[in-house]
């Protein structure tokens, strides 16, 4: 389907179809649908067992289009935070960065996130849903487009992590994440601070990043970190029965 004149953008879920062991969908929402393209659009549907609906920017025309014709249900608000860039004087000492790292077990450990859509839907749940994104940590062990930033104790032990990659002057920050033993205590600040210098020095104009509206602790360390809200989208999820 590709698009419905820019209005819908269609994709088969590769990765999550082979994780999950079902068919996999997303259907991004771009702008109010009229019933016609909602029509074209629940045709696709018919493809797969399970369809991630974003509703770009809530539109409520879409939201009752879902609401009314369809058992999908609103799994997540994602939330887009982005941060202008200025220059950035000096990396912060306790942080590391590396280019096509192998892979780092303690890692993959940190890459447990409890506020996921993946875990508080049953049937995501009971197909592995709390181990999406250490598999995502391990997709990008190796990869010459992933970076990751490692900050590190006095006894040389990881107890944060920040994954990003670059498309053209913007800097996506994947996953971030600190040990429990060490939250509130500037270490995510130094990440975030390490991905700013690396982000300028290849010449990025800003930083992108997202979580859910659930995410309390996270929402705040963006705002606390200069990052503004910058669009707030809606995620059902429409499994065919």
């Amino acid at each position: 389907m590709g698009s419905t004149e820019n209005a819908v953008t269609f994709n088969e879920l590769e990765w999550d179809s082979d994780f999950f062991g079902i068919k996999c969908a997303k259907a991004i929402l771009n702008k109010s649908l009229t019933k016609n393209e909602w029509g074209n659009l629940k045709v696709e549907f018919s493809n797969y067992l399970f369809i991630a609906i974003v509703n770009q920017n809530a539109n409520p025309v879409n939201a009752q289009l879902i609401a009314k014709d369809t058992s999908a249900f609103l799994a997540d608000i994602n939330i887009q935070f982005e941060k202008k860039l200025v220059e950035i004087n000096e990396m912060p000492r306790n942080v590391t960065t590396y280019q096509s790292l192998e892979k780092v077990d303690r890692i993959i450990k940190l890459a447990d996130f409890p506020h996921s859509r993946f875990i508080s839907d049953p049937e995501f749940a009971k197909r592995g849903g709390k181990y999406v994104y250490q598999q995502w940590a391990m997709n990008a062990f190796g990869k010459t487009d992933k970076y990751f930033m490692l900050s590190k104790d006095e006894k040389g032990i990881i107890n944060g992590f920040v994954l990003c990659s670059y498309f053209q002057k913007t800097c996506l920050i994947e996953l971030i994440s600190v040990t429990k033993e060490v939250s509130k205590s500037g270490i995510g600040t130094s990440l975030f601070n390490a991905v700013e210098y690396q982000a300028y020095q290849k010449g990025c104009n800003k930083i992108k990043v997202g979580t859910q509206i659930r995410n309390l602790n996270a929402i705040n360390f963006y705002h606390k970190v200069g990052c503004k809200q910058v669009e707030c989208h809606e995620v059902y999820h429409f499994w065919k029965k």
